[in-house]
This record gives C-alpha cells, structure tokens and sequence, in this order.
C-alpha cells in the first residue's frame, strides 16, 4: 500500500510552516471547522455539507517538525464505504532542504486503490500544494467554493462510469 503524499518547497522557516498548518482555518475552511486545531488531544470538525465529514483529533504538534492527526469518524457522501477515513491519519512532516523548507503531507491509510483516492487525491493537493503553500506565503489560503467541491466529486463520478 502507498499513502496519499503531497510535497513542496517554500521560503519560509520550518517554525512559519508550522504555524500556518496548526491554523488550519486559513487554508483548509474558515467556515468548515469547529474546535480547536492547535492543540493536542483535541477534537475537531471538518464539514462540507453534503459532501464531507471528518472528525480529528491532533495526536502530535512538535513545533517547526511534525503536525499529525486522527481521523476518528467521518462521512464522505460520494462514495460506497463511506467511512473510508476512519482510523486514517495526516501527517505533515516540516524539514529544512537547504535555505528552504520542505513540507511533506501524507494521508497515511488511504491508498490508491480506495474508492475515494482519486477525489481525495485532487482535493489535498489543492489544499496542501496551493492553500496551504499560499497561506505560507501570503498569509491566506485559497479555500474551494462548495460548489467548487460539488464539481470535483461529480468529475470523478463521470470518470469512473
């Protein structure tokens, strides 16, 4: 099995990475999360009506190395095992590589041949690769419009009939 990963580089330090990761609301849902992201041992929620539900608890902070959470329940509606999440883990791993910075996201449990993958798949790299790497930069994410969500996940159920 290989993880869902998602890389990139940035001029940031490891310590300005992890702050934009814990403050997940800049790049992940200003409106989609309820809980705190920046503390561990605490639930939080992620939810897109319709479409997404997750809940997770942070499991690991380690300031300018490692964000991890759990993924302890969740729905994601476009699927058949709609539980796919469950018991899945993100893992963002922050290391130096030369004068910048190497972000590595894993989404460790979800593997290509999961129903969800190839959904999952476009939606962290919009998240990691160019919300979260803008909110780095720029200090704001670019958050997908639910509408936007809706025409990735029926993308890819015309793709697969």
């Amino acid at each position: 099995m290989s993880d869902l990963t998602h890389t990139f580089t940035t001029d940031a330090t490891p310590q300005e990475v992890y702050e934009a990761i814990i403050d997940v609301r800049s790049w992940w849902g200003a409106t989609n999360i309820v809980g705190r992201t920046d503390h561990v041992g605490a639930d939080w929620f992620y939810l897109v009506p319709d479409i997404h539900y997750s809940k997770q608890r942070t499991t690991e902070l380690a300031p300018g190395e490692r964000v991890v959470w759990e993924f302890t329940d969740g729905y994601l509606d476009f699927i058949t095992e709609k539980g796919e999440w469950i018991g899945t883990t993100a893992r963002f791993d922050i290391a130096s590589d030369g004068a910048r910075t190497r972000v590595t996201f894993t989404h460790e449990g979800l593997a290509a041949a999961d129903e969800c993958f190839d959904v999952c798949h476009d939606a962290w790299r919009h998240y990691i690769t160019e919300s979260l790497a803008q909110r780095i930069a720029t200090g704001q994410g670019t958050m997908r419009t639910r509408e936007e969500d809706q025409a990735a996940v029926r993308q890819h159920a015309a793709t697969r009939s």
